[in-house]
């Protein structure tokens, strides 16, 4: 399959509900589904490589399942900027599991998070008694952890929001490169893949980048208070994950501190870490050593 399956769930809202978009790899049947769940401007296709890797590996028997978290992608846009949040997307999460175990049982469930997607998984996995078709069984927190260093959340803010006009896509993804150096090495044909699915036509011609300029509303609005508080409260999450955990970190990341990430190996579900030199945030599962990694953790 060189194409994955674009599919929507409804979700639920105080504004009259929204549709999350999710493409599907792998058998649409298959007992084992591994949720890979993007970061907070990019969307469900940068796990093209990783999923393809995933499918092949399994023969089949796995389907890989890749959320637009909304406002992201080909789901819908909030009415309210401020439910841009945690707690909506991962609300959203469980929809879209329900959804997946009615259309075939799903007996066993992973996760993959790269940064925002990470915190969601932290909020799947880590609250008790919630309504999942299973436990969470393995967990990839990818550049993440319950402490962010505040400094690379001042970097992402200067640029969260401008979804800009190019005239093409290799524009946009030659503008892309430009804030994105820390993703570490790519081939201009595997940054160009990347960025396909990461902007939308114009009606007027041209493109811009496919997210809601309003999810950098609440962004903007966390102080270095308020992030320094809701450690605690991820803390919390974290040590209550009972999925075996693994942790991928780029070596020279800004926004997961080497500090925290030996913490994360010290409590909770003691994740095993492996970080990967010459990349900052965040790794993106082109790399095969990168894929090589996950992949294993996920199947072997």
């Amino acid at each position: 399959m060189t194409e994955p399956k674009l599919n929507y769930v409804p979700c639920p809202d105080t504004s009259g509900g929204h549709r999350m978009a999710y493409w599907q790899w792998g058998e649409a049947d298959a007992g084992h589904l591994v949720v890979c769940v993007h970061g907070l401007s990019r969307q469900g296709r940068d796990f093209d490589v990783l999923a393809q890797a995933l499918v092949a590996r399994a023969g089949g028997g796995v389907r890989v399942v890749c959320p637009d978290v909304v406002g992201r992608g080909r789901s819908d846009w909030l009415k309210d900027p401020a439910a841009y949040q945690i707690p909506t997307y991962a609300a959203d999460m469980l929809a879209l599991l329900a959804q997946l175990h009615a259309e075939s049982p799903v007996a066993r469930l992973d996760w993959v998070g790269t940064s925002m997607g990470g915190l969601i998984g932290l909020a799947v996995s880590g609250t008790p008694k919630l309504p999942l078709p299973a436990s969470v069984r393995r967990l990839v927190l990818n550049d993440v952890g319950p402490a962010i260093q505040w400094q690379a959340l001042q970097r992402i803010g200067t640029y969260l929001g401008n979804t800009g006009r190019f005239d093409s896509v290799q524009q946009a993804a030659d503008a892309m490169w430009a804030i994105s150096t820390s993703f570490g090495p790519h081939t201009p044909a595997q940054w160009l893949a990347l960025s396909q699915a990461m902007v939308k036509p114009l009606p007027e011609g041209g493109v811009t980048l496919h997210y809601d300029p309003a999810i950098a509303v609440p962004f903007r609005s966390v102080t270095q208070e308020v992030a320094q508080q809701g450690e605690a409260a991820l803390w919390h999450l974290y040590d209550g994950v009972q999925a075996q955990t693994l942790l991928t970190r780029g070596a020279q990341s800004d926004l997961l501190s080497r500090d925290t990430a030996l913490a994360m190996t010290q409590r909770g579900p003691h994740a095993r870490l492996v970080e990967f030199d010459g990349v900052g945030h965040a790794p993106t599962f082109v790399d095969p050593g990168q894929v090589e990694v996950v992949v294993s953790f996920l199947l072997d």
